[in-house]
């Protein structure tokens, strides 16, 4: 145990950060998560706030107006896993594949277009004759459809960013995203000056990246104009054509994806500076929240993986600080899960080769997005390793016991543990007995021997952990 217990400090350092991240470290990066929920051209929610607050200066808005707008264009998606797993009932296939399409669309008219998106991506395997009789169902009932998918998203978007501490005006602004000019949108039907002028740009914005980002400026350019007046406020077409013939947008996208993640961090209008303790965990506990919205099967997981690797790092005696940074890898260790469609995540069979490739990939992409907070590189590594086990037989990297830490190892058993504990769609949730039988199985060879035997403890004292 002594041995284990000095490895503490040589798999990669992992003693807590030294300091707290800012609001704009933290949302920016989190900005690649909610791109995961559309699946977005990455750093989508990032160029939308390079283009929204370029509109948001020429407009002269005040300070207050920008710093609203700002969170609201980084965190526009926030609500957009609430209506997932409803997506891929609707279509009956691959919800991310559906709402990517979707963007591309006018999706207030009927058109060859909607068609043919519904053609690709509803009842995959399908016979022809049940995916018409499906499009002609949702057809029939496209104003119904639109309200309920569009009412989920915005209310819970609005939800969650009063729940993090921001401002009234940026959840209205998020609300009413997919609100038009012409009062043909949702979820209010708000027309012209009835609808925040913030959701106006940013509705602007993201459509501009959009476009931009998978058909070129000249088409985004193209179909602004034609919306004018109806999706758009046509005085701010008027301006961002204005910006176009300058040149300026093409200038203001350029670099990648670093680096504008670099200027947008930079840009934030009230340089708020470091985040108080509390602060930076309701942001972590609303994203574990953002993710286990997903879907049904997993609605209460982070918050459970959480609690049982708060246990498990209390008997076992971690400093405060690290138990602090073990809190927050457990709440966000499947923020990469976000990139996985719910015609998977809810399967109810075995996976194919090519559907278990997009899960294994989770875990890596979890990692990727947490390492873009400085003061968060540490426990982007504990949460990218949640499903490496000591064999080397787990994912993404395949590692072995020498390469993981004891942080890696506790986050890993309270994953299995708490995993064990929830119905699943090919199965019902473990009975405590059984749960802790395969854990017991699993110590010392896949799972940590040490970590299991402080959960056992934790459970012979306490009985059932979790959510």
């Amino acid at each position: 145990m002594n041995d284990l217990r000095s490895q503490r400090s040589t798999k990669e350092d992992l003693t807590a950060d030294s300091r707290e991240a800012s609001l704009s470290e933290i949302v920016s990066a989190f900005s690649y998560a909610l791109d995961l929920t559309e699946a977005a051209v990455p750093g989508h929610a990032i160029r939308c706030c390079l283009l929204g607050m370029t509109i948001a200066a020429l407009m002269r808005l005040p300070d207050s107006e920008r710093t609203a707008l700002y969170y609201a264009l980084l965190l526009k998606d926030i609500g957009c896993s609430n209506n997932s797993a409803q997506m891929c009932e609707l279509i009956g296939g691959d919800d991310r594949a559906m709402k990517h399409d979707v963007k591309l669309l006018d999706w207030t008219r009927p058109s060859i277009g909607a068609v043919t998106a519904l053609l690709r991506n509803a009842m995959p395997g399908a016979s022809a004759w049940q995916k018409a009789g499906r499009i002609l169902r949702l057809g029939l009932a496209q104003h119904q459809h639109n309200e309920l998918m569009i009412g989920l998203r915005c209310d819970r978007g609005a939800s969650i960013v009063r729940k993090i501490g921001l401002s009234d005006q940026t959840a209205q602004a998020i609300r009413s995203l997919d609100e038009h000019w012409d009062g043909s949108g949702y979820p209010d039907r708000a027309r012209g000056e009835q609808i925040p002028l913030l959701a106006r740009v940013m509705a602007i914005a993201q459509h501009l990246d959009v476009f931009g980002s998978e058909l070129g400026m000249e088409k985004a350019i193209s179909v602004m104009r034609a919306r004018k007046g109806r999706w758009f406020d046509p005085e701010l077409v008027n301006l961002v054509a204005a910006l176009d013939r300058e040149g300026t947008l093409r200038i203001l996208l350029k670099g990648g994806n670093d680096e504008q993640q670099r200027r947008v961090v930079e840009m934030e209008p009230s340089a708020a500076g470091e985040m108080n303790s509390a602060g930076v965990d309701r942001i972590c506990e609303a994203f574990a929240d953002v993710v286990d919205a997903k879907s049904s099967f997993t609605y209460t997981h982070s918050l459970g993986v959480t609690k049982v690797a708060q246990k498990i790092s209390a008997q076992m005696g971690f400093a405060p600080q690290t138990q602090k940074m073990l809190y927050r890898a457990a709440l966000l260790h499947d923020l990469g899960k976000l990139s996985v469609p719910n015609s998977i995540l809810d399967k109810p069979g075995k996976l194919d080769a090519e559907e278990w490739a997009i899960v294994r990939g989770h875990a890596a992409l979890s990692q990727e997005i947490l390492s873009r907070i400085p003061a968060f590189r540490k426990l982007a590594v504990i949460a990218g390793q949640h499903h490496e086990r000591l064999d080397g037989r787990g994912y993404p990297y395949g590692l072995t016991a020498q390469d993981l830490s004891l942080e890696s190892r506790l986050v890993a058993v309270a994953d299995v543990f708490g995993s064990l504990t929830e119905t699943r769609p090919y199965r019902p949730d473990l009975p405590l007995e059984k749960a802790i039988a395969v854990v017991r199985e699993d110590a010392g060879s896949k799972l940590d021997a040490e970590c299991v035997e402080a959960l056992l403890q934790v459970v012979e004292r306490e009985g059932r952990i979790g959510a």
